[in-house]
């Protein structure tokens, strides 16, 4: 299918077209018309199929039906860089459409929180935030969410896991006329799709894909201890020398310091972001990733589904992710659009269990080689 077999707006197409979206995926060719009939929906699709134009566009679409100068649509996420992501393809699907949207995120200084006030006091059509800022915001009271029609939960899974359920719940008392609302994620195990009971009317569940590592992936597995780490993934990534673009995960902040220290002391090109940096500082490192000015970027995990960039080569898991979805979330950085890409985790003995869950999720087991690497 393409974007014009919808009956969408026919501005809207035309943005559509001038960004190069052709052939719809498969989680929008479904998921679009659901939510263009007014139906809730849970969706979950693999990382890197589409989810953001899958709800963005028949967003825009109903703005651009019905227009309004008031907040209709209302996107909440779990991290600031997934927000700037989302407000960014927002702000070019509606190039040609009477349509605004803010970006609310903690993370900047009180002119930030100043300038947030101003545009949601002012109004925009699309408020796109994380739970928490927004929050902060609606318990001043000047932000009136009583005019919001449709409600969008991008990466749910991964909101519920950081216990932004409360803060969930909460905004419902502040946007009680919600007409449809979406939840959007890459996994939705069946315990966290229990906990949304109130949140959703009879949802429509569209599941594509679910947890399953896409077929061009290499994965690979090193047997490693904490201390070797950094030795390994300098062998690693001299090994693909060639690769012009790679992504290395880790658990915290701290990690992330060590790591491109580590990185840099054997001559590497690299930069590491974390909630350490100012969000300028990390918005600034990011775009030089995406522009291939930087070839190795360091992040913690919680930062992973904030970065949607195509053409990644390696991605390389320094510690097990702690549940068998988010390694999947992981890898998902890498051979995204039908390329080809590898993932490689390096795993210490304290991570058999972990290997284990991962394994029986992915319905395959992972070769495993014990480091040094053979030359």
């Amino acid at each position: 299918m393409t974007f014009n077999d919808f009956g969408l707006n026919a501005s809207l197409v035309e943005a559509i077209n001038q960004m190069g979206f052709a052939e719809t995926t498969p989680i929008q060719e479904q998921a679009i018309p659901s939510i263009l009939k007014g139906q809730d929906l849970i969706a979950c699709a693999q990382t890197g199929t589409g989810k953001t134009a899958a709800f963005v566009i028949p967003a825009l679409h109903q703005l651009a039906e019905a227009p309004s100068e008031d907040v209709k649509v209302l996107i909440l996420c779990p991290t600031r860089e997934l927000a700037i992501q989302i407000d960014q393809q927002i702000e070019g699907f509606s190039y040609f459409l009477p349509a605004h949207s803010i970006a609310i995120y903690g993370g900047g200084d009180g002119t930030d929180f100043a300038q947030q006030k101003k545009a949601l006091t002012q109004g925009s059509n699309i408020v796109v935030a994380t739970p928490g800022k927004l929050i902060s915001h609606l318990n001043l009271g000047y932000v009136k969410f009583d005019l919001v029609a449709h409600l969008i939960l991008d990466e749910a899974d991964k909101m519920l896991d950081m216990n932004f359920y409360d803060d969930i719940k909460k905004n419902s008392a502040y946007r009680p006329n919600v007409e449809q609302t979406r939840m959007f994620s890459g996994t939705m195990a069946s315990k966290i799709e229990k906990r949304v009971d109130g949140i959703l009317n009879d949802p429509e569940r569209i599941i594509l894909e679910l947890a399953k590592p896409a077929e061009n992936i290499s994965q690979e597995v090193f047997r490693v201890e904490e201390p070797f780490k950094i030795e390994l993934i300098t062998k690693i990534i001299s090994r693909y020398s060639g690769f012009e673009s790679i992504l290395v995960f880790t658990s915290t902040k701290k990690k992330v310091s060590r790591i491109v220290k580590g990185l840099k002391d054997q001559g590497e090109e690299v930069r590491g972001i974390s909630s350490m940096l100012e969000q300028e500082e990390r918005e600034r490192i990011l775009l030089q990733f995406k522009a291939k000015k930087l070839r190795i970027l360091v992040a913690t995990d919680v930062l992973s589904r904030g970065i949607d960039i195509k053409d990644i080569n390696l991605v390389i898991k320094f510690d097990v992710p702690n549940t068998a979805a988010d390694y999947v979330h992981r890898i998902g950085r890498t051979a995204r659009a039908k390329t080809h890409g590898v993932a490689i985790t390096l795993a210490s003995k304290a991570d058999n269990y972990k290997m284990k869950c991962i394994e029986k999720l992915i319905e395959r087991e992972l070769d495993k080689l014990d480091y040094p690497m053979k030359r």
